[in-house]
């Protein structure tokens, strides 16, 4: 399959393009960010473009794809709900329409995450927005998935870019064996995330809205590759 990525210099982009680089399966993955994920290899093409709200100059590039792993994402901490929904939402469907258009046999996998509101009408602000964000993605002619994980994991060296982000999971790493023991459903990790996502893009899943515990199950059923 021939994969576009958004989002690869995030935690869950970094983990979700290793997998991508790593798996036989994917032939192709065209990276498209505002800046380089700073990765080289064979099957890897870049397209570093500042205005990913405006994708009209290189949407020309984006035909050919079988799947699209949307992992651009920020933290609502301290956002207004105009900015975030600048960031989640109009970035997200400044993607996908072109991709839909030109590949409407095309997998789209977004990264929402636990507790997203479908109804949008919740006291969340951040729900509020991925539940716009997720329903408009559904109701494109495409193949979409929504991923909503709850804790995630940085796995083989990969760390977030958010300080905070970085100061917790140096403290669960040590525990992260106990925590996947005690709250198993709850807990994922960037490997699972990208396996799990070349799984759904492969074979598709029962649900178009796939929490931990199904992100897990398909992970586990996709063969990891050395």
């Amino acid at each position: 399959m021939n994969v576009i990525l958004f989002g690869a210099t995030g935690m869950i982009g970094q983990g979700v393009l290793r997998e991508c680089l790593r798996d036989d399966a994917v032939q192709r993955v065209l990276v498209v960010g505002r800046t380089t994920a700073g990765v080289e290899h064979p099957k890897l093409r870049e397209i570093v473009h500042r205005d990913l709200a405006d994708l009209t100059a290189i949407e020309g590039e984006f035909s050919g794809y079988d799947a699209c792993f949307f992992c651009l994402g920020v933290s609502s901490a301290g956002m207004k709900e105009e900015a975030y929904r600048r960031v989640t939402y109009d970035l997200t469907l400044a993607a996908a329409r072109p991709l839909a258009a030109l590949n409407p046999e095309l997998t789209f996998v977004y990264v929402s995450g636990q507790g997203t509101d479908s109804t949008e009408q919740g006291r969340i602000m951040w729900a509020r927005v991925k539940g716009k964000t997720e329903n408009d993605l559904l109701g494109l002619p495409f193949d979409a998935y929504m991923f909503r994980p709850g804790w995630v994991q940085p796995m083989h060296g990969i760390t977030s870019k958010t300080r905070l982000y970085r100061a917790m999971y140096a403290v669960t790493g040590p525990l992260f064996p106990l925590l996947r023991k005690l709250a198993p459903n709850q807990i994922t990790t960037t490997e699972q995330l990208g396996r799990a996502m070349i799984a759904v893009a492969a074979t598709g899943a029962s649900s178009h809205i796939l929490a931990s515990r199904e992100i897990n199950a398909l992970a586990s059923a996709e063969p990891s590759k050395s």
